[in-house]
């Protein structure tokens, strides 16, 4: 049993370190959402657009995996949470599809839509794709509006464990303000990724003059909205679960008992938050520092990672339940079996290679900034 409950907490950590490093490749939408704001020129624009088109792929590739790892490891919550809040999901897979279209076409030779409508859609998935990401993590310490009988599963009519309990499919989860705010501080700090990105990736004067006062703005909305949600949370009342019974229960201040209780997980996050504003004031105080992107990247993993090892370490729901808390999902009532988790905690120890591979591939396309001559040079692929 020990070793079923240390596969939990594994599988939960991955699943965490996953949507971690999501959020920070949220600097292509945050870039994108930028375009027409930094590039004042079509030049500037391009290379804007050729900047994250570059890196589009592992947003959308890591999207992917973190859906398929919940799917693997947590099952339950895959078909309550993707079954159920489906216009939620289906909206953001949407935006990120129709990201990649655009990326290909918009340079095509007589496409129908014209390059500007194509950009259009790039914002349209810089903004949409954080706010509903950052909305749906929200909703791990707000709740959401389900039920879950097993009992189902032996019906022979209808074998379904999981039902949404309102006709809104996950868009409910927008009229929860808190869920907004917290969309709101990932829209923002994907903006701030994305403009600390273009510093260290393009070679344009103007541009990164620019990039650098947008940094003024953002950051400010940024922090309203995330201490908003992070001292509401800290002082709300949390899902806590019986470990004896399983049972879910409301206790006053859990996600900050939470903290307190693993001093690790609280360091890790106060790490995390001082390395994200490290890399934006050091940026925006320095004009020749263009390396603000990885202090904050980082910073950016380990402040994620935090706080959704808060959502589900300690004894905690990390998916209540607001219509029956007992529905509630909790580690050890929605993963999947001993045997499963550990055959694929095997297969885990491949990440690292991948992981390698990534940053070998990184590095090899930013090996030199993109700059005018670039986007004029015809015998290159340009976006």
């Amino acid at each position: 049993m020990n070793t079923y409950i240390f596969l939990q907490h594994y599988w939960w950590f991955i699943v965490s370190l996953l949507g971690a490093i999501l959020v920070f490749l949220l600097f292509v939408q945050g870039g994108n959402s930028l375009i027409f704001c930094l590039g004042k020129t079509e030049e500037q624009r391009k290379m804007i657009i050729n900047s994250t088109g570059r890196k589009w792929e592992f947003t959308f590739t890591t999207l992917v995996t973190f859906g398929g790892a919940f799917f693997a490891s947590f099952p339950l919550f895959y078909s309550t949470s993707f079954g159920g809040a489906y216009w939620l999901w289906m909206i953001i897979l949407f935006t990120f599809v129709l990201q990649a279209v655009s990326y290909e076409f918009q340079s095509k030779a007589g496409n129908l839509l014209g390059k500007t409508t194509y950009r259009a859609f790039l914002v349209i998935n810089g903004v949409v794709g954080p706010v509903l990401l950052g909305g749906a993590v929200a909703t791990f310490f707000t709740g959401s509006e389900f039920y879950i009988n097993k009992g189902n599963i032996a019906d022979t009519v209808m074998p379904v464990i999981s039902s949404w309990a309102n006709a809104g499919h996950g868009l409910d989860a927008l009229l929860n303000p808190w869920n907004v705010v917290l969309g709101l501080a990932v829209f923002f700090l994907a903006r701030i990724l994305g403009a600390l990105y273009f510093i260290n990736n393009i070679g344009d004067a103007d541009l990164v003059k620019r990039c650098r006062r947008a940094l003024w703005g953002n950051t400010g909305l940024f922090l309203v909205f995330f201490l908003a949600f992070v001292i509401r949370t800290l002082l709300a009342e949390g899902y806590a679960v019986n470990p004896e019974t399983g049972e879910v229960f409301m206790e006053p201040y859990k996600y900050l008992t939470n903290f307190i209780e693993m001093p690790v997980v609280l360091l890790v996050f106060l790490i995390g938050v001082l390395a994200v504003l490290w890399g934006i004031v050091r940026t925006v105080w320095k004009p020749s520092f263009d390396k603000g992107i990885w202090f904050a990247g980082a910073g950016t993993v380990l402040t994620v990672l935090a706080l959704l090892l808060v959502a589900g370490y300690n004894n905690t729901a990390y998916y209540p339940s607001t219509a029956d808390l007992q529905s509630s999902l909790t580690l050890a009532n929605s993963c999947s079996s001993q045997f499963t988790l550990r055959v694929m905690a095997y297969v885990s120890v491949l990440v690292p290679f991948v992981l390698a591979y990534i940053f070998y591939a990184w590095r090899s396309i930013d090996r030199k900034k993109i700059d005018a001559a670039e986007m004029q040079d015809e015998k290159g692929h340009a976006y």
